[in-house]
């Protein structure tokens, strides 16, 4: 089965996000692959839509940001993208506000995610708003912070206004957060398509999973069920999770039901939503250096064990 290759644009406002993404449209066309935007807007009216050309399918999320209050639409949106136009890739660029972690677990949804393989989350760093990131709020600190540490490629744009001495200031804090992801320096955020697609060269396995970092520093893992599990059995395989599962979300369907669950878990707390309808049993984890050999391993132990 063809997996559309998605790449999610990260980064504090004003970075240089939609310019990287008018220059990575510009590469995809040359290179003949069909290629569809998802253009999120914290407003109610898009500014950067205008940026990308015609041919190129578009949708746009205003009036909220996909890591918190329009997730809904969102999953509408990518349906009709892989539905309509079944991209080669899809390139998500996010607001400002969003937090990496948040938006990936946005674009995961449990009714496409076999369809979806996410490739990196590429954040753009405006050098000289990072050397001034002390004059913001704690809250945008931390929230700059979290953009560069689950980054798995960092542009630190708008090098032209910074001194050679602060580009090497700049680069050792941005890398003390981040060492393992490549880092860039560059003006207008000019990065080449083959800086962007060697985050694409994984280590292929049977599993359904996306890496977006080749040693495992934040991925993805799918698992189906095949049938029905045991609520009790399903319980204790929760309690044994590392605590650095950030997310599981799905449908899990129960002995004691006809009919599955939509099931969300973050930060330690399960919810469970009884569905009105047969959904595809697929459970969806985001986690940070996870060995999801070995969850697999616990889930299809779980799925063994006799109702």
């Amino acid at each position: 089965m063809k997996q559309t290759e998605v790449y999610i644009l990260s980064g504090f406002l004003g970075s240089g996000k939609t310019t990287l993404l008018k220059r990575l449209l510009q590469s995809e066309k040359e290179s003949g692959r069909k290629v569809a935007v998802l253009m999120n807007e914290l407003g109610k009216i898009s500014i950067d839509s205008d940026e990308v050309d015609g041919d190129v399918p578009l949708k746009e999320l205003l009036g909220g940001c996909i890591c918190c209050t329009i997730q809904d639409k969102l999953e509408a949106q990518l349906q009709e993208l892989l539905i309509t136009h079944q991209p080669d890739c899809i390139y998500i660029e996010t607001t400002g506000a969003a937090h990496p972690v948040e938006t990936l677990d946005a674009v995961l949804s449990p009714l496409f995610a076999t369809q979806l393989s996410v490739k990196g989350i590429l954040s753009v760093v405006d050098g000289r708003l990072w050397l001034d990131r002390r004059s913001y709020s704690p809250q945008i600190q931390q929230l700059i912070s979290e953009q560069i540490r689950h980054a798995d490629l960092i542009v630190i744009n708008k090098t032209d206004e910074v001194s050679e001495g602060e580009k090497v200031l700049i680069t050792t804090g941005i890398q003390s957060l981040n060492e393992k992801a490549n880092v860039i320096l560059t003006t207008y955020s000019n990065v080449s398509m083959k800086q962007v697609q060697s985050l694409s060269y994984q280590k292929k396995s049977h599993l359904t999973k996306s890496h977006v970092e080749n040693d495992l520093k934040l991925s993805t893992f799918v698992y189906t069920f095949s049938h029905a599990v045991d609520l009790d059995q399903f319980e204790t395989f929760l309690q044994s999770m590392p605590d650095t599962i950030y997310r599981i979300k799905g449908y899990v369907k129960f002995s004691s039901s006809s009919l599955p669950y939509l099931f969300q878990f973050s930060y330690g707390m399960p919810v469970y939503m009884k569905e009105e309808m047969n959904m595809p049993l697929n459970l969806v984890f985001i986690g940070e250096n996870i060995q999801w050999d070995e969850i697999s391993s616990k889930l299809q132990e779980l799925e063994k064990t006799k109702l």
